[in-house]
């Protein structure tokens, strides 16, 4: 009997490893084109993610408007297109297991769910039971709570059955609000020692590899 019927996944540096290697980089480039002379650091980029949010962090800290954002996105969508991370060591393995013993695998991203099939179908051979990615109004993803709210409708579910997997503050915002426990992927933040401390005092559960979280889903009731 699995300990949670659903695991509820984050994508982008949960399952796969694409801050360092595809959006920090499309991002300099972006702001580039958009801001001539404008510059930011890893850092910079990382503490703006976390803490108001991708989009936000565009409109208050460089000005993007609707219109930039929306041009930004379609941009990113073409770039990632030919650029695939590679996912964390082991997190195949769970998504796996949690498949075979007759669970459910869903994605809750700020991703889009083309970028999200692409990496299942490449890395894994499988799609997830449910995506609710960008395609979604802004309104309605993460830090709200309609994916969560959506899921235990869809698949007769109450929030304990649900465990979800992510490494920034706004799944814990979505995750809070209907009562679903919640693991910090502190190996999606490994070196950012301000957010995982703030993380792990939030989350119900901190695991610093992903070999953690299979030997806490896994393990013997």
């Amino acid at each position: 009997m699995l300990k949670y019927p659903c695991l509820v996944l984050d994508h982008d540096d949960t399952v796969v490893q694409s801050e360092a290697t595809v959006n920090f980089p499309f991002f300099c480039y972006i702001l580039n084109e958009f801001r001539p002379g404008a510059t930011v650091t890893f850092q910079e980029y990382i503490d703006g993610c976390f803490y108001v949010g991708f989009a936000e962090m565009c409109r208050q800290n460089y000005g993007f408007t609707l219109q930039e954002l929306q041009e930004e996105h379609r941009r990113w969508k073409e770039y990632v297109a030919s650029h695939i991370p590679a996912p964390f060591p082991g997190i195949e393995r769970i998504i796996r297991r949690q498949k075979e013993e007759g669970g459910l695998v869903c994605v809750v991203s700020h991703s889009s769910r083309e970028i999200i099939t692409r990496d299942y179908l490449h890395h894994f051979g499988m799609l997830p039971d449910a995506i609710y990615g960008s395609e979604l109004p802004e309104y309605q993803c993460k830090p709200n709570p309609y994916p969560l709210t959506e899921i235990m409708k869809a698949y007769n579910l109450q929030p304990h059955q649900l465990l979800v997997v992510d490494d920034l503050k706004p799944a814990w915002q979505m995750a809070n609000a209907v009562g679903c426990p919640i693991v910090f992927a502190q190996w999606g933040k490994l070196g950012q020692n301000k957010i995982c401390q703030e993380m792990t005092a939030l989350c119900d559960y901190a695991f610093t590899a992903v070999e953690q979280l299979e030997s806490f889903l896994f393990e013997p009731l």
